[in-house]
């Protein structure tokens, strides 16, 4: 057995043999279902913040928005992943800027949970809403101002197994880079 056998059989012993089914099981999909699911995924984490704002009244903060880009942008590059159907270099490149964007919007998150955690003492002053920042200022200097943000975005208005919707967003967007390094790493 040559050397990199060893360390292949040593690996996959160490990995229990329900993963490496799941593993084995989502390589042999389609080329296509794997950027097409992560896509509906997205689609379908917007739409329910969407229901959050719209029919139970809950306004995003900027952070949220910001969370929303992220994973529409996530969405867009998979679902032009699955309709282009590339070969291993062009399946790489798309799952590498899938995990970009996700990565990105997992910053965003993770900042977003951060100000949320802090006492009450120490959360920053609410400012002026999106469109002003957005409007009153040059883009960079309104995202700079966004990224700090605000007392509302310190605001925990939902819950769910006691995690904030931006905590979720956390958990799905690191997922997604997670899922998005996978894939770019087994690109066939």
């Amino acid at each position: 057995m040559n050397p990199p056998a060893k360390i292949s059989a040593k690996i996959s012993m160490k990995i229990p043999m329900k993963i490496q089914g799941a593993i084995a099981a989502v390589s042999a999909l389609p080329p296509r279902a794997l950027p097409l699911g992560g896509a509906l995924l997205c689609v379908a984490l917007v739409a329910i913040a969407l229901y959050f704002q719209h029919v139970d009244g809950l306004e995003p903060c900027p952070l949220c928005i910001f969370q929303r880009v992220a994973f529409i942008a996530v969405a867009v590059i998979l679902l032009a992943a699955a309709a282009h159907n590339p070969r291993r270099l062009g399946r790489r490149i798309y799952a590498g800027c899938a995990a970009v964007a996700a990565a990105l919007g997992a910053a965003v998150a993770a900042r977003h949970v951060w100000l949320q955690s802090l006492p009450p003492e120490r959360v920053p002053e609410c400012g002026p809403g999106l469109g002003y920042l957005l409007d009153a200022f040059p883009l960079q200097r309104a995202l700079s101002l966004v990224l700090r943000g605000s007392g509302e975005c310190a605001e925990v208005q939902w819950k769910l197994i006691g995690l904030s919707m931006p905590a979720w967003s956390l958990v799905w967007l690191v997922l997604l880079t997670a899922g998005a390094l996978f894939a770019a790493c087994r690109a066939k």
